[in-house]
């Protein structure tokens, strides 16, 4: 706790830090050199948004994911309580709890990213994409996009739009599938939010080498395979073979290119059903890429 300090009585540099009296005192005379000092560390009594005592001294922090930001109290629990008061406590609480969703566009919100979570969870997504869906969707709801349609099928638009701008791995079908709305609508939603939302294609263009990883791994392709069909959609898209093609059946074609050339073949039905998409397309795709890239496959 020294700075440098010289006590004015005995001439010591010695000092002891009191963080009960919030003094610091010379260590040979006792002399108060410094009161009132601030305590800056840990409270032991502080708790976050799901009630768990943590040892800092400020309360969970601000927020997006939550209706409220985080910013409204609750009443906690005392275990000690008995009869009338508990029984009080308890009311108070509920009623406390109520009042925090006081209107509609609260429980619109409370409601939207309780859904945001659950589908969040479902696709184990990072906690920034999480974010930045819940973002989007507020502003949504503050330019009035939500009139007219389902808060599933908003919500659910929001986080593969979140998805493409981060450039996280997540086709529609699999947002689909968690979600309580179906492709079409959530399709739907997507396009009416990205136009509103100034959300041009180049901000929402995803490359399909980003899908390449995550449909090897369910295929266990090895380290070659990846590289190759990398490769090969590099090549594809220097050529311009991927305009207005679906990344999802690009990536399967590459990757089924990728086994044969790298003797770690997999069917057109295995990868067509990882990529989501039917073995039509895989093979449709594969001739396009064989005949416009010269690849000699093995037969």
């Amino acid at each position: 706790m020294s700075k440098r300090r010289v006590c004015p009585v005995c001439g010591s540099t010695e000092f002891i830090y009191d963080p009960g009296r919030g003094e610091i005192v010379c260590a040979k005379c006792g002399y108060v050199i410094e009161e009132n000092v601030i305590d800056t560390g840990p409270e032991w009594r502080a708790f976050d948004s799901s009630q768990r005592e943590k040892r800092t001294r400020t309360g969970a922090p601000e927020s997006i994911l939550l209706h409220d930001k985080g910013l409204s109290t609750d009443i906690g629990i005392d275990r000690n309580l008995t009869g009338l008061m508990r029984e009080k406590m308890y009311r108070l609480r509920r009623w406390q709890s109520r009042l925090r969703v006081s209107d509609a566009a609260e429980r619109n919100l409370a409601f939207a990213l309780s859904e945001l979570d659950r589908i969040a969870s479902h696709l184990s997504l990072p906690r920034h994409v999480e974010e930045e869906a819940a973002r989007l969707y507020r502003e949504a709801v503050r330019k009035g996009l939500i009139r007219g349609r389902s808060i599933e099928s908003v919500i659910a638009a929001c986080v593969y739009a979140a998805c493409r701008l981060l450039k996280i791995p997540r086709t529609l079908d699999e947002i689909a599938d968690v979600s309580r709305v179906d492709k079409k609508e959530i399709g739907r939603s997507f396009r009416f939010v990205a136009r509103n939302l100034n959300l041009t294609p180049k901000k929402l263009f995803v490359k399909p080498t980003d899908y390449v990883n995550k449909f090897a791994d369910e295929l266990d392709l090895n380290e070659r395979v990846r590289r190759r069909a990398v490769k090969i959609l590099d090549e594809a898209y220097e050529k311009g073979l991927t305009s207005g093609k679906s990344p999802a059946g690009l990536v399967a074609a590459a990757l089924y290119v990728a086994g044969l050339l790298e003797d770690e073949k997999r069917t057109q039905r295995e990868v067509a059903e990882v990529a989501r998409v039917t073995e039509v397309t895989v093979r449709n795709r594969y001739k396009e890429l064989v005949d416009k890239l010269n690849l000699k496959v093995p037969l």
